[in-house]
């Protein structure tokens, strides 16, 4: 048996809170269970708002916070008798949250429900002398503290990144940024046979972009690989991690929010064969990539925009590994349910293949591209000019699973050994043609 802790329940509050900015749902509709088609979802109860709001609160996040907690007041009315929470608790965080958000006077207010609610209660009176002191230092007679109140504001807090790449990140997650006519009409498909066996069984290749180079290999991993790969990273899932920029030391963070798992080589033939299958793909040694690494992305999952590859202030980024930079990302969509306990997957009757059922689509933010999680296909781009130096219109981002669940693979090739497999151009201004494009 599994069981529930705090932490589980305030990470899954936090993640609803990304969904819905990301997305831009409605509270209600959310508190309703109502979230796009998503079935056999409860109504929240006051309560539950409640406790969202307060995640919010405990990381400072008073945005949220006000909107939740005015969504826990809304249903109390309608739990009346039989509340799930007290309407003081929820008067407490809500008039502060008013109050750090810009709405003293509507803060003094609610504070002085709060106290005709509670007359004992620990912090209301003095909470009230604070905030009159405050309208006191801002100019306003006593007579006009509780006069003319304004309509309630509430900015949305400034993340991490800067304020126009996320906002170019949230649009693409939700495919609102088209691809121009100019750039879809040079697009095309084809059939990767550059090697002998790939004469008997070619890749089948799609272009999504160039500049920088993104294709999409179809059907590249089967359902049966996919059960395998499942198994073998499900009992060493663990939360994903990522390079501290000046240290060289793997942490978690809160911008990258999944579990993986890493796999070698040698310790089951699928592994290796799809490692095999890499070599075919990319025309790239696969003798000095890092493992095969297994993530699962649940609701809200998401990792920030970032880069693959170091960059030069990261001295020690895969200093140990002693491989060089990394100079491609291929990333797998083996998408799959996950299995009853006890059930063996590969002679499980439940097994779907599915693809999250919304969300989770892979963004470029520096070129505005977005690509949608597809079953059975592996996406690829080179992180590194053939210069050597970093290709900063690689910047990418998982978005935020919405509904249902993600799995991903992914393989990150190193330069070390691709001297001759993918040279340096005599100028850096070559335009990228992927190898086996027997139509270029």
């Amino acid at each position: 048996m599994k069981y529930i802790f705090e932490e589980d329940l305030v990470g899954a509050a936090i993640a609803l809170l990304r969904l819905q900015d990301t997305y831009r749902l409605n509270v209600k509709e959310i508190a309703d269970g109502k979230i796009l088609n998503a079935s056999g979802v409860q109504p929240f109860t006051a309560r539950d708002c409640f406790d969202i709001g307060r995640a919010a609160y405990n990381v400072n996040d008073y945005y949220h916070t006000l909107i939740w907690m005015e969504e826990a007041q809304e249903r109390l009315r309608d739990e009346m008798p039989h509340e799930t929470v007290q309407l003081k608790e929820i008067l407490e965080y809500l008039a502060f949250a008013l109050f750090k958000q810009g709405n003293l006077k509507r803060a003094l207010l609610l504070t002085e429900q709060l106290h005709t609610i509670d007359p004992n209660h620990p912090r209301a009176k003095n909470n009230i002398k604070w905030y009159e002191d405050l309208l006191a230092e801002e100019g306003l007679k006593p007579i006009d503290y509780r006069r003319n109140i304004p309509p309630v504001t509430n900015p949305r807090p400034k993340t991490g990144l800067e304020t126009a790449e996320h906002d170019i990140y949230e649009a693409l997650c939700r495919n609102e940024i088209p691809v121009s006519i100019k750039v879809t009409s040079k697009l095309y498909c084809y059939y990767k046979m550059d090697r002998p066996f790939l004469r008997l069984a070619p890749f089948k290749v799609e272009i999504l972009r160039f500049n920088p180079l993104a294709v999409l290999f179809r059907d590249v991993i089967t359902d049966e690989e996919i059960t395998m790969i499942q198994m073998l990273a499900t009992p060493r899932l663990r939360r994903a991690t990522v390079q501290n920029s000046i240290t060289g030391e793997l942490e978690t963070a809160s911008y990258r929010t999944s579990k993986s798992a890493w796999l070698k080589d040698e310790e089951h033939e699928v592994v290796h064969r799809i490692n095999k299958r890499i070599d075919l793909m990319t025309n790239l040694e696969q003798e000095t990539s890092e493992e095969l690494q297994v993530g699962n992305y649940g609701i809200g999952g998401h990792y920030d925009p970032h880069f693959d590859f170091a960059r030069r202030e990261e001295v020690n980024a895969f200093q140990s590994l002693n491989t060089g930079n990394r100079l491609a990302t291929l990333l797998f969509y083996p998408l799959l349910k996950k299995l009853l306990l006890n059930e063996n997957p590969l002679k499980s009757k439940n097994l779907q293949m599915t693809q999250p059922e919304s969300g989770g689509a892979t963004v470029f933010t520096e070129v505005k591209t977005t690509v949608m999680p597809s079953k059975n296909d592996a996406l690829f781009w080179y992180n590194l000019l053939r210069s050597g130096e970093g290709d900063l219109r690689t910047r990418h981002a998982a978005c935020p699973v919405l509904t249902g669940t993600k799995w991903v693979s992914n393989k990150w090739i190193h330069e070390r050994g691709q001297e001759f497999r993918r040279p340096c151009g005599l100028s850096r201004s070559v335009e990228e043609q992927f190898v086996g494009d027997l139509s270029a």
